[in-house]
């Protein structure tokens, strides 16, 4: 457990606006360690494959989606969730690949579901005070809509052990995610803290 993993991107908004210190300073603050990161353009097929590592990705986003329609009282553009997972795809595609991003890995105890929790749902206009989508971000599903766009939320997180394995294996190779004892580590983990005092 004290070893998880998780992936997270910095995307293009997220660079741009000059946040990649504040959101690495979160985690770091939570006691979370970085173990790889690097920063590079995405190419469309990167992209692609890392929205489409789960072959049920583009159902389920186009379900989601229809439901959020639904919910809202509004009539989705279609009503096969397929059509819409492909027009959420190619949307998230052009804003992935629009600039610059930061990718990283972070190993800790709770790892995956941590950074979950800091980073907020997905639409930062219903996000909670004191997540990192909801501290940083204005956008919204509505607004994301009539512009005809991706929602602008300047981070991705791994949702799950599995997908972060999948996800880590994607954007890095096994000799970029590097094996280390952080110092805090001791104060976090050990069970026994009399060493502090001498």
């Amino acid at each position: 457990m004290k070893t998880e993993q998780t992936f997270v991107i910095v995307k293009p908004d997220g660079v741009q606006r000059s946040l990649v210190g504040e959101i690495i300073g979160r985690f770091e603050k939570v006691g979370l360690k970085l173990v790889a990161m690097k920063m590079l353009v995405p190419t469309r097929e990167q992209a692609e494959k890392h929205y489409t590592l789960d072959p049920e990705w583009l159902r389920k986003v186009g379900e989601k989606t229809i439901a959020g329609y639904e919910k809202k009282g509004l009539k989705a553009p279609s009503n096969d969730p397929l059509n819409i997972g492909k027009r959420v795809l190619g949307n998230l595609v052009e804003y992935f690949t629009s600039g610059p991003v930061v990718a990283f890995v972070l190993e800790g105890a709770h790892a995956v579901a941590l950074v979950r929790k800091l980073v907020g749902s997905t639409e930062p206009l219903t996000s909670d005070v004191g997540t990192i989508r909801g501290d940083l971000v204005l956008d919204s599903y509505q607004l994301a809509d009539t512009d005809g766009r991706a929602v602008r939320n300047v981070i991705h997180a791994s949702g799950s052990v599995d997908e972060a394995k999948n996800e880590i294996n994607l954007w890095f190779k096994q000799n970029e995610v590097l094996k280390y004892r952080h110092i805090q580590e001791m104060v976090i983990y050990e069970t026994d803290l009399g060493h502090i005092l001498g």
